[in-house]
C-alpha cells in the first residue's frame, strides 16, 4: 500500500516540484513551491467548490434543524427521520461536503514529504527522479535570496495563522440573530474554532520549516480567493 501511495502521489509531486525547480528563473525553491501548491489548489477546484457549497446549504437549514431538535428532543428516532427528510427535500447529502476533503488529506501528507525531501535533497532523493527529468545536483534553500526554507520563520507562522482565520471566518455561517436565538448554540461550537486552529497553526508552525509555512501560506489565500470566487458566482 505504501509503494502504490508513493508511485501514484508522492513520486509525481517530487518530480513536479524538482521540475519547477529546475525551470523556473533563478532556481528558487519557494516559487517552485509556490507555483506546485497553486496547480495542486487549481485540480481540486471542482471538488472544492463542491464542498463550499454544500456547507454554504448546510448552513442555510441550520435554523430548520435546530426547530426539529427542539421539536423532537426526548425522540431521537423522530428527530433522526425529520432532519434526513429535511436534507432529501433540499436535494441535500450531508456527507458529500466531507468526501472531497477525505480525497485531498493524501495529497496533503505527500506535499509535506515532497518539500520535507526536496529541500533536503541528495543522492538518496534522486532516486525517485523519472528519467526525463534533470537531476539539480543540491537545492537553493533560499526563497527571494533571503529566506531559508528549512529554518523556523515566527513571521510567518503569524502570517498562516491570520490567513487561516480570515479563510475560517469567510466558510463560516453568520452568527444567529435575535430571530434564530436557538440557533446561536449551534453556532457557539464553530465561533471556538474560529479562533482555535489560527491559534494552533501559529503554535505548531512556529517549530515548522518556513518552507512548510510558505505552503500552507500559499494554499490558505488560495483557498480565501476560491471561497469569494464561488461566492460570487451563485
Amino acid at each position: 500500500m505504501i509503494a502504490l501511495y508513493n508511485e501514484l502521489i508522492y513520486k509525481p509531486l517530487f518530480n513536479l516540484a524538482v521540475f519547477f525547480y529546475n525551470i523556473l528563473p533563478g532556481n528558487d525553491l519557494g516559487v517552485a513551491i509556490i507555483v506546485l501548491t497553486v496547480l495542486v489548489r487549481i485540480a481540486f477546484f471542482p471538488l472544492t467548490k463542491k464542498t463550499i457549497r454544500s456547507q454554504k446549504a448546510l448552513s442555510e437549514l441550520a435554523p430548520k434543524i435546530q426547530e426539529i431538535k427542539e421539536k423532537f428532543k426526548n425522540d431521537q428516532t423522530s428527530q433522526s427521520a425529520a432532519i434526513m427528510k429535511l436534507y432529501k427535500e433540499n436535494g441535500i447529502n450531508p456527507a458529500a461536503g466531507c468526501l472531497p476533503m477525505l480525497i485531498q488529506i493524501p495529497i496533503l501528507f505527500a506535499l509535506y514529504k515532497v518539500f520535507m525531501n526536496v529541500a533536503a535533497f541528495n543522492a538518496e532523493n534522486s532516486a525517485w527522479l523519472y528519467g526525463f527529468i534533470s537531476n539539480p545536483g543540491s537545492i537553493n534553500k533560499m526563497f527571494a535570496g533571503f529566506l531559508d526554507l528549512t529554518s523556523k520563520n515566527p513571521l510567518l507562522a503569524i502570517l498562516a495563522g491570520v490567513l487561516q482565520f480570515i479563510q475560517a471566518k469567510e466558510a463560516s455561517p453568520r452568527l444567529a440573530d435575535k430571530k434564530n436565538a436557538g440557533f446561536a448554540g449551534t453556532t457557539a461550537f464553530g465561533s471556538q474554532m474560529l479562533y482555535f486552529f489560527p491559534i494552533m497553526i501559529i503554535i505548531i508552525g512556529w517549530n515548522l520549516p518556513a518552507g512548510l509555512m510558505l505552503y500552507w501560506i500559499t494554499a490558505t489565500a488560495f483557498s480565501i480567493f476560491e471561497q469569494r470566487y464561488i461566492k460570487n458566482r451563485q
